[in-house]
């Protein structure tokens, strides 16, 4: 793969069961090794959550963020270690950004599991107080759904969540407004809104409220300066240093995940092709429609991932001399 390439990394919504269960089985050194690391930095079962569990024990947001941050890394760890792969340009979507920090040398893959671990649960602590929803909406423009949004305030909070792709905008809020939303989107001419299986307004105001916490652990940790070049999905634009990333992932809380500018980002910086590390193939899709012409390939599942890795891995080199 000789093109510039942005390396993905998914966030929450990815997971199913046993999305580990072929890293495991056919990368037990590397992949198997990151998640025995995990399990042990959190003590949380995550080998077995993420390669044996059924798809219930994944949907608590505290355990579904760090079992896909593990899997997520389980896969980097193969294409690193096994194809000699070392990304340029990384970026990650929302909860992936934390990925793409660690492939940066911003963050270590300790540090961003605990992190990850107390995101999930303090994001986890507002649902239970805040019945709160998440609505996917297609075929209408960003603009006029940041207009709906506002017509539906008088029923709460509503405000998007996700600029994913430029026919897809997720909204977020209190559940009577972003029912108000998603009514008022298909008076408009959506083609359809979707539900999002989530259990809480993810990238809302309502999340304001744990922000001083989690900033508060942010700056327990260190950040180092990236190695290479990370797309925030916050600000849709390069992280600067170490410092910017921490801002960056504090305010990720409340704005909006801005994917469609990372990717015209990622074009702007030369790249034209695009790997989705991590369970899923949602940002794949997002990259096939987004950027048609371009190179896209996912891991997530045993025959893409090996596909990749032959073709990552450099030629083996012989001694010359032929076997009789």
């Amino acid at each position: 793969m000789n093109e510039t390439t942005l390396s993905m990394f998914p966030g929450q919504g990815s997971q199913r069961a046993r999305m580990a269960g072929h890293l495991t089985h056919d990368h037990p050194r590397t992949a198997g090794r990151v998640l025995a690391e995990a399990t042990d930095v959190l003590g949380l079962p995550l080998t077995e959550l993420c390669t044996t569990a059924d798809a219930a024990a994944l949907e608590p947001t505290e355990i579904a963020q760090p079992a896909i941050l593990a899997t997520s890394l389980a896969v980097l760890a193969v294409l690193r270690e096994e194809a000699g792969h070392l990304p340029s340009v990384v970026a990650g979507h929302s909860l992936g950004e934390y990925t793409a920090l660690v492939a940066a040398g911003v963050l270590s893959p300790a540090d961003a599991l605990r992190l990850v671990r107390r995101r999930g649960e303090l994001m986890a602590a507002v649902s239970r107080r805040v019945s709160g929803a998440m609505t996917a909406v297609m075929g209408l423009a960003p603009r006029h759904i940041e207009a709906i949004c506002a017509r539906s305030a008088p029923l709460g909070r509503v405000e998007v969540a996700n600029y994913n792709e430029r026919g897809q905008t997720v909204v977020s809020g209190e559940r009577a407004a972003v029912a108000e939303a998603a009514r008022l989107a298909e008076e408009a001419g959506a083609e359809r809104t979707v539900p999002l299986k989530v259990s809480a307004p993810f990238h809302c105001s309502l999340m304001r409220e744990i922000e001083d916490e989690f900033g508060a652990e942010l700056e327990r940790c260190r950040f180092a300066d990236p190695d290479v070049l990370v797309l925030s999905s916050v600000s849709g634009g390069p992280v600067r240093d170490g410092a910017h990333a921490r801002e960056l992932l504090r305010r990720q809380l409340v704005g909006p995940v801005r994917w469609v500018d990372v990717l015209d980002a990622a074009r702007a910086h030369g790249v034209t092709a695009y790997v989705e590390i991590g369970p899923g193939r949602v940002l794949s899709g997002f990259a096939h429609r987004t950027v048609p012409d371009a190179t896209v390939r996912s891991t997530n599942d045993a025959r893409r991932l090996g596909a990749l890795v032959r073709d990552l891995s450099p030629p083996a080199t012989g001694s010359g001399a032929e076997a009789a």
